[in-house]
């Protein structure tokens, strides 16, 4: 379970009040100390997340967060990457204090409309039950007021965990899973992978898109024949028959393109992540829009993951300067890292974003919501280097 990356696993997050008992809950799904429980409010300054395993459910991580009534201007900073975790979150589960008798609710409703409006299945968490022997009429003002399913727990003294555990299982809504490369791959198909082990790759091992394609091949039963762009030709060679398609790493598309026998389909890894963890059909409309850019556009460059920049950052350094060589001028560019992700994007022309390995397909998807629903053009560093350099892909 540890080993499973945390993009794919299930992402429940809490939201809160300070000291609703957000962190109690964590320790008691979990059956573990995970988060730091304190009577003191705003203990939890960062979210806290923690891979678990839940029967039937699989892999997950479980995100403890600050307290959405959080104060001051640190407080506010709290409440903002809070709400970041919204945009990867599967589940959520909206927590309510029992003890606390006189609450308005109008901060949990504002929540729930964002969480509604993103389209989060939330659960309503009546905590604290222990501490109120009149609970069920605040259980059923949440019901009333929310229209929540509504699971009222004591994580103090372990009640209803199971039930509540339960009700996460059956909210959760069950996604068609969705192949890497089923739409181009069939059983017994030779596919040649093209992956350049150059700075950007890990001493030692795979890049997460080559690992999980490589496991999504095998799954679809066909035969993977594997090389580093210098042993292409080599490889290709050695093969009794062309293979049926080759998936190359973006860097090198117009290279390998170049390379190729005719009969062979050519994509790249990045090109199969806008299908597999975004939107295919906005991401080409994205790219189409690159020979519309002007000397005056400004553009994003967003990637889901934070990263030390290494020399020839392919979003940093290589698709700029790609780009630079197209048009013959510097582009304004900015650039967003993890889940520094503007809400307004009205100052740019183009958003391009990374391929997203390192987020969850929830994360992507409301990133092009928000480009969708501002009129932002977005595309991906995969279709963006093909568009560039001309490059057919399937």
């Amino acid at each position: 379970m540890n080993d499973t990356p945390n993009p794919n696993r299930t992402h429940i997050a809490i939201f809160g009040r300070r000291n609703a008992g957000k962190s109690s809950i964590i320790n008691a799904i979990a059956n573990q100390d995970v988060a730091i429980v304190s009577d003191t409010a705003g203990t939890t300054t960062d979210p806290v997340k923690k891979a678990i395993e839940i029967n039937t459910l699989g892999a997950c991580t479980i995100v403890d967060t600050a307290g959405f009534d959080d104060e001051g201007e640190l407080g506010l900073l709290r409440i903002k990457r809070t709400k970041k975790i919204m945009e990867s979150s599967d589940i959520a589960l909206l927590v309510f204090d029992a003890s606390f008798e006189d609450n308005d609710y109008l901060l949990e409703l504002k929540w729930k409309n964002e969480l509604v409006s993103l389209e989060i299945p939330t659960i309503a968490i009546l905590n604290k039950i222990d501490l109120n022997d009149n609970y069920k009429s605040s259980e059923q003002n949440i019901k009333d007021i929310f229209d929540l399913e509504t699971v009222s727990i004591s994580a103090f003294n372990k009640l209803n965990i199971d039930k509540l555990i339960e009700t996460i299982k059956l909210t959760i809504p069950k996604e068609e899973e969705i192949s890497i490369t089923g739409h181009i791959v069939n059983e017994d198909d030779i596919v040649m992978l093209v992956m350049p082990q150059d700075i950007q790759a890990p001493k030692g091992r795979l890049i997460l898109p080559q690992v999980q394609t490589i496991r999504d091949i095998l799954d679809n039963k066909a035969v993977i024949m594997a090389s580093t762009f210098d042993k292409f030709e080599k490889a290709l060679k050695s093969l009794s028959k062309p293979p049926k398609v080759i998936i190359t790493d973006s860097q090198v598309f117009k290279e390998v393109e170049k390379l190729k026998p005719e009969e062979s389909l050519l994509t790249s890894f990045s090109v199969l992540f806008a299908r597999y963890k975004g939107n295919e059909e906005i991401y080409k409309r994205g790219a189409d829009f690159i020979d519309k850019l002007t000397k005056d556009s400004k553009l994003l460059i967003a990637e889901s993951c934070t990263h030390v920049p290494l020399e020839g950052d392919i979003g940093r350094v290589k698709i700029p300067n790609l780009l630079k060589k197209k048009f013959g001028f510097a582009f304004d560019i900015d650039y967003a890292a993890g889940n520094d992700f503007p809400d307004d994007l009205s100052k740019y022309d183009l958003v391009i974003h990374c391929g997203g390995c390192m987020g969850t397909r929830k994360h992507i998807l409301n990133r092009i919501r928000i480009c969708e629903e501002q009129n932002i053009p977005i595309t991906n560093y995969g279709m963006t280097i093909a568009k560039i350099n001309n490059v057919k892909y399937i």
